[in-house]
Order: structure tokens, then C-alpha cells, then sequence
């Protein structure tokens, strides 16, 4: 998974949000994880993502381009690219207060993320 802030402390000044592109490589996933007590907004520009969520990942959509998908409060999710030869490509939106500012880029805060697997192909610190 790769991120590309748009709208971030260190490219605008901004204090409680980050917005920007998020890619995921075909055929990748994240592990599953929730973002505590905030809310996410995910919006498809290309390819095929597929959601899981619920305490065991029983839910599943799918959503494609010119989609939106929300991610609630505390909600276990889990973000998979179900194509096998075309990135993801979405653009991202969230509050700041839950990760870290590394560099200038956006980093998980671990201790208040809960893993429930391991990713596969992602790499959750970019």
C-alpha cells in the first residue's frame, strides 16, 4: 500500500485532517484493523476493492469507481484489491489525531491499532 498526502500538516498547515491517495498492488491486502473512535471516507477512482468487516471479517461488499465506502467507528475492516492485474487507487480522508506525522508522511500509531492478521503485500507504515 502506498499513500500520497494531499492535504496534510506539513503540505498545508492542516491540523486535524489528511486526505490523499491510497494504492494498494493487485491482488494485496491489508490485516484487519479498526481506527478506534474515528470515522474514514474511501472514495474508488480505480479498480475493484473489496471489503470485509464485523468482529470476524463476515461482512464482504464490493465497490468500483465513482463508489463510496464508510468506515465506522471501532468497526474491524479489512481493505483487499480483488483484481489480480490493476492497482486500487482511491483517495482517503481522515482525522489526524489517531496517527503521526514521520518525515512529512503518515504513520500508524500501532498501540492503537488492534491487528487481528498479518498483511499481505501492504506494508501499514507507508
Amino acid at each position: 500500500m502506498s499513500r500520497a498526502a494531499a492535504i496534510n500538516f506539513a503540505r498545508v498547515g492542516a491540523q486535524k485532517l489528511w486526505a490523499g491517495t491510497v494504492t494498494i498492488a493487485p491482488n494485496a491486502k491489508t490485516g484487519a484493523h479498526h481506527h478506534g473512535h474515528l470515522e474514514s471516507v474511501i472514495y474508488v477512482l480505480k479498480g475493484k476493492a473489496r471489503m470485509r468487516w464485523g468482529e470476524r471479517l463476515e461482512f464482504v461488499a464490493e465497490a468500483g469507481p465513482g463508489d463510496f465506502i464508510f468506515v465506522p467507528p471501532y468497526v474491524p475492516h479489512q481493505e483487499i484489491n480483488a483484481e489480480s492485474d490493476v492497482a486500487l487507487e482511491c483517495v482517503s480522508s481522515f482525522l489526524v489525531s489517531f496517527f503521526r506525522f514521520l518525515g512529512g508522511s503518515v504513520g500508524w500509531i500501532e498501540n492503537e491499532r488492534k491487528r487481528i492478521e498479518k498483511p499481505q503485500g501492504v506494508n501499514p507504515g507507508n
